[in-house]
């Protein structure tokens, strides 16, 4: 594990090297997790080391204010989070490298701005439950502001630590700093919504599985509906959380996107060679 200095920020990140003899012309694969109490720590053993092993360098960080990175008042909106990653990429020394971005919750909806934002740069996106409609933010929003007054001035992480509970009081301890200290509900409330041009303007193979019981499985549709190269997985059985609740059914799903991706990025840039 490591501290890198990225965008005026101190991120925590752990990097997966693929095996020596895989081959390096592979996208790099960065994970985004989602909101408040999620971290880098969610993705390692489900996907993270396979991805490694399968030929893949991974790259997971704690985004901006989550997990042990550190927790600036602002800059918790969508275009603030890509500067992030790329200058956390360029510090890393792979910003000439393309890559190819997992994205779980609300880190699917980050995946989607930047695939947007650097079609130059991502070259593939894996999104598990990503949050895509109008309705999502604003079911969120109430979300979080409700949680935010719950812990304004709680008693709950001292209770927790008297309990041994350590890890539980910890999260909390930084659901509360993060929701009542930072501008992180105000930015994602002001968050621009996705329209079907924006989703026709995505130029890379997109792969996105939910779970059957999902409330997110309309906006998955919709994204296929528009993008030319997306397809949707549905886990039988499964709601949101399909991240800790089939990590083989969605190993095997992502391992197998990723491999069509690299090889049609491999197509792509033997093309450009004169």
């Amino acid at each position: 594990m490591a501290e890198v200095s990225a965008n005026g920020l101190r991120f925590h990140v752990q990097r997966l090297p693929a095996p020596e003899d895989a081959a390096s012309a592979r996208p790099v694969v960065v994970f985004l997790h989602g909101l408040v109490v999620d971290n880098l720590s969610s993705f390692y053993c489900p996907l993270a080391v396979p991805v490694a092993r399968s030929g893949h360098e991974a790259v997971l960080y704690d985004l901006r204010g989550h997990g042990r990175s550190e927790r600036p008042a602002a800059g918790y909106d969508s275009a603030t989070a890509i500067r992030d990653l790329v200058a956390l990429l360029t510090a890393l020394g792979l910003g000439h490298r393309p890559v190819h971005l997992v994205g779980n919750s609300y880190g699917g909806t980050l995946a989607v701005h930047a695939a947007l934002a650097r079609p130059d740069l991502v070259v593939g996106l894996t999104l598990l439950e990503p949050p895509l409609s109008g309705a999502w933010v604003e079911n969120m929003v109430d979300t979080l502001s409700a949680a935010a007054l719950s812990l304004e001035d709680s008693e709950v992480p001292g209770e927790l630590r008297s309990l041994r509970l350590r890890k539980a009081a910890n999260l909390t301890a930084i659901a509360d700093r993060l929701l009542n200290r930072t501008t992180l509900i105000d930015d994602i409330a002001a968050g621009r919504t996705f329209t079907a041009a924006d989703y026709r303007r995505l130029s890379c193979p997109v792969l996105i599985v939910c779970g059957e019981h999902s409330e997110l499985v309309p906006g998955a549709l919709e994204l296929e509906r528009h993008a030319d190269r997306c397809s949707v997985e549905i886990l039988p059985g499964l709601g949101h959380d399909v991240l800790k609740e089939s990590s083989g059914a969605l190993r095997k799903a992502v391992l197998a996107h990723l491999d069509e991706v690299a090889a049609a990025d491999g197509r792509r840039a033997g093309a450009l060679v004169p």
